[in-house]
């Protein structure tokens, strides 16, 4: 157990896509074994109350069983789940996407990205059904190149840690909640001013070919709980567009570092399970906490 240590930072652009890939994912589940994983496990605590934070893959290789560790001692002993989206906001997700995806007006691809950019995005595109790009606003076709890459890598969302903690939490009767709704988390890119979106938009078009490798190192990284490497390969697009970042990473976890410390007043033990993103750096969950003058432990 390390108590009271605050992740390693490694500079570097935030890789926003690595946010992304889950979001929306849809494809089924297998029972067959599949690779192990130990994820980082970290513990607030204070004498009448306990709160795991599980830095989460919404999407993994098929199979893969990552209960094992700690992880499965938080299982037990919480009252309750909460996630970034309750397992009733995660079935609007898609209704959500297809409300507000949709330009007012077309506008090509082409008119958007650079040709070295564009070349990475039709080549993403080529690998499956086309994304329809010219119809939707560039954080949702960014989303629609997430998806598809973490495709590409053979990962399922049936698969991925909130899947399986969903089904666990209801089996046991215990009580799971969310943070935000389907709506207002889409809304958070909806609202991103243009420019951010399309800088992020070319960001990851241009890096389109490396897109499945990327996300099979992440995977690998958060496998094997190594956190200073996950901050390193999540850090690579976000920090040179600071609107995006302040949005979707760093407002977040304030908001969400309040609900713990709200929560901490009451008797109870809680496992928080949240994209692994919001783990790492300093303005990561277990870093605020701790800045707030929290007992900290990372317990695997």
């Amino acid at each position: 157990m390390i108590c009271s240590g605050r992740p390693r930072t490694l500079h570097g652009r935030r890789r926003v896509a690595a946010i992304l890939l889950p979001l929306l994912l849809a494809a089924c589940g297998t029972r067959e074994p599949g690779p192990t994983a130990t994820p980082a496990l970290w513990l607030v605590a204070d004498e009448d109350t306990q709160i795991y934070l599980l830095g989460t893959m919404h999407a993994l290789p098929r199979g893969t069983d990552w209960r094992g560790g700690k992880v499965d001692t938080a299982i037990a002993n919480a009252d309750e789940l909460v996630l970034e989206l309750s397992p009733g906001e995660a079935a609007q997700a898609g209704s959500a996407f297809r409300a507000l995806a949709p330009r007012t007006a077309p506008l090509a691809m082409h008119e958007r990205l650079p040709p070295a950019a564009l070349a990475g995005y039709r080549a993403l595109e080529a690998s499956g059904d086309p994304f329809g790009g010219d119809a939707l606003d560039d954080w949702a076709v960014l989303v629609l190149m997430g998806q598809r890459a973490a495709r590409n890598a053979a990962l399922s969302s049936s698969d991925g840690v909130e899947t399986g903690l969903t089904a666990m939490f209801e089996a046991a009767g215990k009580p799971i909640s969310g943070f935000e709704t389907a709506r207002a988390q889409l809304y958070l890119f909806e609202t991103l001013d243009p420019a951010t979106q399309r800088t992020l938009l070319v960001n990851a078009a241009s890096d389109a070919k490396d897109a499945v490798n990327d996300v099979r190192k992440l995977t690998a990284a958060w496998s094997r709980a190594d956190v200073a490497a996950l901050e390193a390969i999540v850090n690579d697009d976000i920090d040179a567009v600071p609107d995006a970042r302040k949005a979707i990473i760093t407002d977040r976890n304030q908001a969400w570092s309040a609900w713990i410390k709200r929560r901490l007043d009451r008797p109870g033990t809680v496992l928080v399970a949240v994209g692994a993103g919001h783990m790492v750096g300093t303005d990561g969950l277990p870093a605020l906490m701790e800045a707030a003058g929290f007992d900290v432990c990372r317990v695997q």
